[in-house]
């Protein structure tokens, strides 16, 4: 896919990483139609990108009807927004735990389902759903977290097998650790040394090499993060035991105090 002279929606604009993804796009042409749930940041970035914009709660299933009513033809979607979902799930309330896979699984499924019709009939078009090295590997404290960044790995992958030869792509960017914006950001637990970060610049990075080269996954993880998430799919037990002399619940215990009220 040419990114320049596309339309894109993007979800989670509102966000830190959603911005930098946002103004990446716009550098490389693209026609941008961006969501979010904040007003006093959706508009003004909307206003300096030239961008169309509309204030919705993804998880809201009348919302995303609305949304795709509202824009119509759309070439490349960008499955940005999450919530953090961080905490142990006993420690969700039944409210929290629907939220949390309305917004971060049901609500990309729901707008490819709604705007794949329309790509295949174009022979055009491209999904990208923001995952997560946590979609790979499994850390303490992040059961629903990882439910749905997991659930997003499989539905891109299993989804391109299907638009096999219609001209539709599906890819899923898995970022790791991302500094200045994000959930590690926002969380402000501190990670062991040589764990490394990755900044928002490299996401939307990440995002434009699965548009125009159709890459199946990207990653967007340290060194380290990489290795851990292959030690984590071979050897399950042994990662969770390293991560855990790492400090990894200390790290878990941070971020969902931090981000408690962001559910």
């Amino acid at each position: 896919m040419r990114i320049s002279g596309s339309t894109v929606l993007l979800t989670g604009a509102t966000g830190g990483l959603g911005h930098t993804i946002a103004r990446v796009l716009h550098r490389h042409g693209a026609r941008l139609i961006l969501t979010g749930r904040r007003t006093d940041v959706l508009e003004p970035l909307a206003v300096e990108l030239g961008a169309r914009s509309l204030a919705i709660d993804l998880s809201e299933p009348a919302e995303i009807e609305r949304l795709v009513a509202e824009f119509g033809e759309i070439d490349i979607l960008v499955a940005n927004a999450a919530l953090p979902a961080a905490g142990r799930l006993e420690n969700f309330t039944m409210q929290e735990l629907d939220r949390a896979l309305d917004v971060n699984l049901r609500a990309p499924i729901a707008l490819a389902h709604a705007l794949l019709p329309a790509m295949i009939a174009r022979r055009r078009g491209q999904l990208v759903f923001i995952s997560s090295t946590g979609g790979k590997a499994v850390a303490p404290g992040n059961p629903l977290y990882h439910a749905s960044k997991f659930g997003l790995r499989g539905f891109s992958a299993a989804l391109r097998i299907d638009l096999h030869g219609t001209g539709v792509g599906s890819s899923a960017v898995f970022p790791g650790f991302i500094r200045d914006a994000g959930m590690y950001a926002d969380g402000g637990a501190k990670l062991p040394p040589g764990v490394g970060t990755r900044s928002p610049e490299d996401v939307a990075r990440g995002v434009v090499r699965a548009i125009e080269r159709n890459r199946p996954e990207v990653d967007v993880a340290s060194p380290f993060l990489r290795f851990a998430s292959a030690l984590s799919m071979n050897a399950p037990d042994f990662a969770a035991g390293l991560a855990r002399r790492l400090g990894s619940d200390e790290i878990a215990r941070t971020m969902e105090k931090n981000l408690h009220d962001k559910r």
